[in-house]
């Protein structure tokens, strides 16, 4: 089981200075939808420079052009890029193809898929490295959480790796491990604690557990 620390309200100074205090503990480094949009692929580029050890994920979730936006996400360095889980199967298909000439992998984001069960088993058929289910911000706000969702999926998937995002704290975190997910993908969580470092730390030795 690994551990993704997800950068969405940063630019890409705070988020080389954040990665920097938690880099020890953590496996993959999300650059979020917000910071591609506010600063480009260079944010990917600049944190894979400058932290080689880490994975980079490219936080696009990519609705179509699918091998277009991977190999431009693959040049600036991403390990990992999202695509929708909402998206036709000929994006994905065209992702995943991309993404095996750069050893890249494909993560697909479920936010709003409607039919969970259903669509897991078709995106699982199409080679796609991770499924993960994903309660927005949004629906966050409104007191909603992945666990439910990241047992169907565990049900249903066997190719793929499975990961789950949304709201994943420290409190929570236990019932997170328990469901046996392979990425845990934490934003806030660390993000927003005055310590970033030792509530990494404490997450990691969850994490190891499982």
């Amino acid at each position: 089981m690994e551990l993704q620390l997800a950068l969405d309200l940063v630019n890409i100074p705070e988020a080389k200075q954040i990665v920097a205090e938690v880099q020890e503990h953590i496996d993959i480094v999300e650059i979020g939808t917000p910071v591609v949009i506010n600063e480009g692929l260079r944010a990917v580029k600049e944190i894979k420079e400058q932290f080689p050890s880490l994975k980079v994920l490219a936080d696009l979730k990519v609705m179509d052009a699918g091998a277009y936006e991977v190999m431009k996400a693959a040049e600036a360095g991403a390990d990992i890029v999202t695509i929708l889980g909402a998206t036709d199967d000929a994006t994905i298909r065209g992702a995943v193809e991309e993404a095996k000439k750069h050893n890249t992998k494909i993560l697909v984001d479920m936010i709003n898929v409607k039919d969970i069960e259903t669509r897991a088993r078709e995106i699982d058929a199409l080679g796609v490295d991770y499924i993960c289910v994903h309660t927005g911000y949004d629906l966050q706000a409104e007191g909603q959480s992945p666990f439910e969702q990241l047992r169907i999926i565990k049900n249903v998937v066997k190719n793929s790796k499975t990961a789950v995002a949304g709201g994943i704290k420290l409190d929570t975190l236990p019932d997170v491990v328990k469901a046996n997910p392979d990425l845990v993908i934490v934003g806030g969580g660390i993000t927003g604690q005055a310590d970033k470092k030792a509530v990494a730390a404490e997450m990691q030795r969850l994490v190891a557990q499982g």
